[in-house]
């Protein structure tokens, strides 16, 4: 019992602060500096959506504005079986030439989508962004200053949640999207990141493979394929793209399974992550497959604290209890003090590895997640 509880206890604390800390150290020990400049190729922006009537010219309007040269841009829209006012929308997009659109009938997925929209590709870059977010209006350039490196393979940006008025939120999910902001940066700090952030990052066409059909994270087996073949993937926290911190609380928990369901799925369709052929292999595993583990860490570590007949497993015992319980804080709507903030870490703790738990259900029933918007 005390060996599974100190197991358990090392897995949950190396998950969420020694990988943390091993990458800090990494990052001093043996930097991996980038070299940045000016740099205008002609990049395609692929977008593919799905019923996005209510932000499709609001997101068009949005890439029109990018501080970027008119020449050295086009974009490539792809509608993937979309069933509402979308196509009729897309007919009024395509009026502009630099605004290639396909529109297809059925719904195929949108990896699929995506190859079609990197097989029309013309750019020497491929800018990878999603139909909600807003992207500030010099994130397109200050992203492509990182491929004057010919080292960097891919370049992501960084998603801020909240408003750009008022800052970003410190709260519920905007608390563990800081963090890992923060993992990322020192990932990249260090070497390459693993994955990227899906509303806004760039790989160079020359290193873009197919995406296997049904594939949930392509914003993860992109960068990593890129990465196979060679290229460094590094975060720009300075290309900035905006998203609302709360969807709802129903929809987040469906994202979150989705992106978790994901981290399986690569297993299958990319069994080559955990091989030498990957060259962030542990970075992989200490990234993406530990937390899988951390909610069955998290039981074991409160059952076995539990079952010891000692002080300090039963004080350990207590304070898992107390911290579970301050969860309840959150749901009460208390917004300030540290009480308050620990509160919201508890829920967001809960939340998440309450979604991992599902996610591994899905996993082992053969259960698919459709594309949550």
């Amino acid at each position: 019992m005390k060996f599974a509880f100190w197991l358990a206890t090392a897995v949950v604390f190396y998950s969420y602060l020694g990988y943390a800390v091993w990458l800090w150290v990494a990052s001093r020990v043996r930097p991996r500096p980038q070299r940045r400049g000016r740099y205008t190729p002609l990049v395609s922006v692929a977008m593919v959506l799905r019923n996005e009537e209510k932000n499709l010219l609001r997101k068009v309007q949005n890439l029109s504005v990018l501080d970027y040269p008119e020449d050295r841009l086009e974009f490539i829209v792809v509608s993937d079986g979309s069933d509402d006012g979308t196509e009729r929308l897309l007919s009024e997009v395509k009026r502009d030439s630099r605004f290639r659109v396909l529109i297809f009938a059925e719904s195929a997925g949108k990896a699929s989508r995506l190859n079609d929209a990197i097989a029309l590709a013309q750019g020497e870059i491929v800018l990878f962004v999603d139909a909600r977010q807003d992207i500030e209006r010099d994130a397109l350039r200050l992203l492509m200053e990182n491929f004057v490196d010919d080292a960097v393979g891919c370049a992501s940006g960084e998603l801020m949640l909240g408003d750009p008025a008022s800052g970003e939120a410190e709260q519920g999910m905007g608390i563990y999207w800081r963090i890992e902001k923060k993992i990322r940066m020192l990932e990249s700090a260090s070497g390459s990141v693993v994955g990227a952030t899906g509303a806004l990052y760039a790989v160079r066409r020359a290193l873009l493979a197919p995406i296997p059909r049904g594939t949930i994270l392509d914003d993860v087996l992109i960068p990593m394929q890129a990465a196979r073949q060679g290229g460094r993937v590094v975060f720009d926290e300075r290309a900035r793209a905006w998203d609302s911190p709360d969807l709802g609380g129903r929809r987040e928990f469906q994202r979150k399974v989705r992106t978790l369901t994901g981290n399986y799925q690569l297993l299958k369709i990319a069994p080559w992550l955990l091989t030498s052929e990957n060259p962030l292999r542990f970075r992989f595993i200490c990234h993406k497959l530990l937390r899988l583990v951390v909610p069955f860490a998290l039981v074991t570590a409160l059952v076995t604290s539990a079952a010891v007949p000692e002080l300090l497993y039963r004080m350990a015992c207590t304070a898992q209890i107390c911290f579970y319980a301050l969860s309840l804080l959150a749901l009460t709507g208390m917004q300030r003090g540290p009480l308050a903030r620990l509160g919201n870490a508890a829920l967001t703790l809960i939340v998440l590895n309450s979604a991992a738990v599902v996610a591994f259900a899905n996993f082992v029933t053969g259960r698919k997640e459709v594309w949550v918007r």
